[in-house]
């Protein structure tokens, strides 16, 4: 199913509400801009609906469900976490979430001023996530893998994004680095494993909150170090680096590889965006080139 099989609106929301939760369907309802596998709708001052769009399996709504609530206590920023569920109807064929709001701008729209100060917070909300999983938690699918095993993803993006002045070969020399290093020795730990400056939220200029856990899995943390280059300012990876203290140097060469497939992705979303195709987001182009001007730049 795509996106234009389903209109998804204000009234299908509230009718949705009125159906399986009437006592919230009363509540202001407004449309928040973004999303691509789901769309958001403001409910009141406190909480969200996300609502199911271009992904087809229940699985990463059902996975937020399951294990939101056991992180969010122990995490230093505000994260989503689900309150009420919603479940498929003729209405909407299509699970749904009712989840708290995180107050915010999300990066995509906004912008870090306080490097040092994101930089800490940001170090110190990975240090918090990234413990040990229990057996049960999401195993790593295609976010997880080494960078040996996302070749074929980072050719097709290196191949369909105009580069613009940026030395392809220095993108694939760092690729090639991040191939060579040696694989995650430790435990499997907790990885938001999708952090990119839409899916984080800024105030005072500086990180407010996280959310879109689709992404979660135990794992390799270094999905999640390439929130250096991907979110913080100029000179705000060197901060990052050493406030979280836990990155030897492998999970950094595999850290920056990872970096710049996740910038060349959000490079071809913006050109998607441009050129009006269907879930382009042409806010995203000019994030992924300053992120990997910043990473050859640390190099």
């Amino acid at each position: 199913m795509i996106e234009s099989e389903i209109e998804i609106s204000e009234g299908l929301v509230r009718a949705l509400l009125r159906e399986q939760h009437p006592d919230l369907a009363e509540l202001p309802i407004r449309e928040v801009a973004g999303g691509w596998g789901n769309q958001m709708w403001r409910l009141g001052d406190e909480l969200t609906v996300r609502m199911q769009r271009m992904d087809n399996s229940p699985e990463t709504q059902l996975k937020e469900r399951r294990w939101l609530p056991v992180l969010a206590p122990r995490l230093p920023l505000p994260i989503p976490t689900p309150v009420r569920d919603g479940a498929p109807s003729e209405r909407f064929p299509k699970i749904w979430t009712v989840m708290t709001w995180v107050e915010g701008t999300p990066l995509d729209h906004g912008s870090i001023t306080r490097t040092g100060h994101a930089a800490d917070t940001l170090a110190a909300f990975l240090k918090a996530l990234h413990v040990e999983a229990p057996a049960d938690a999401p195993k790593a699918s295609d976010f997880g893998a080494h960078p040996r095993d996302c070749t074929e993803g980072f050719e097709h993006f290196l191949q369909a994004v105009d580069l613009g002045p940026v030395p392809a070969k220095d993108l694939r020399a760092v690729w090639d680095d991040a191939v060579a290093a040696p694989d995650w020795a430790g435990p499997r730990v907790w990885v938001h494993g999708d952090l990119h400056p839409a899916n984080v939220v800024v105030a005072d200029g500086t990180l407010a909150g996280i959310v879109d856990f689709g992404a979660l899995f135990a794992g390799d943390p270094a999905w999640d170090l390439t929130a250096a280059w991907l979110l913080l300012p100029a000179g705000g990876a060197a901060r990052f680096f050493g406030s979280y203290a836990q990155a030897d140097e492998a999970a950094v060469r595999r850290a920056r590889g990872l970096a710049v497939v996740k910038s060349l992705f959000l490079m071809l979303m913006g050109q998607n965006g441009d050129r009006g195709l269907l879930g382009g987001k042409p806010e995203w182009g000019a994030a992924g080139r300053s992120a990997l001007d910043r990473l050859l730049k640390d190099l």
